[in-house]
């Protein structure tokens, strides 16, 4: 997933945020798409353990949450997650069967994407966020700081090349 500069959708906010983002979602990739950002502390946990069954019902995954959640909490959760864009799902008789309609290796990466894109399109914070990282970076794995020293250089050598 790549952003052209200059690209309005990132700016904070909230509603407008959401709709410039579905948006653009939509237009690159098709009508349905994911709500990145969005997912509240159930529904995490709901799609982490999605991710780690597959395919599945309301049914198998009530029981993951049982006592603690009733069976309409769950269903009405799974259905978000659907109408979110996060899952997919097919009748089978008169219950659905729902699975996760991305990786979460890829929900991860657009939503690191999306987050990115967020504070580095906010202007006033840029520097400050860039600096924070850096320094995180170099913190965890002066290896990962020198990747993205290679990174940086790299992308600067296809930005200075005609198209």
């Amino acid at each position: 997933m790549r952003l052209r500069s200059g690209n309005s959708i990132f700016h904070p906010g909230n509603n407008g945020l959401d709709c410039r983002l579905h948006m653009w979602l939509k237009k690159k990739f098709g009508e349905r798409t994911t709500a990145l950002g969005q997912l509240g502390a159930l529904e995490s946990e709901m799609m982490e353990r999605i991710w780690r069954r597959g395919e599945t019902s309301v049914r198998e995954v009530h029981a993951e949450f049982a006592p603690r959640l009733a069976y309409t909490t769950v269903m009405t959760t799974m259905d978000r997650l659907y109408k979110k864009g996060m899952l997919q799902r097919r009748k089978v008789g008169k219950a659905f069967l729902y699975v996760a309609a991305l990786t979460e290796q890829q929900y991860r990466e657009q939503l690191t994407h999306h987050l990115f894109g967020m504070v580095l399109h906010d202007g006033k914070n840029s520097s400050a966020v860039l600096s924070n990282f850096v320094d995180a970076v170099g913190t965890a794995d002066e290896k990962l700081l020198d990747s993205l020293d290679e990174l940086v250089k790299a992308k600067r050598r296809t930005l200075r090349r005609p198209e």
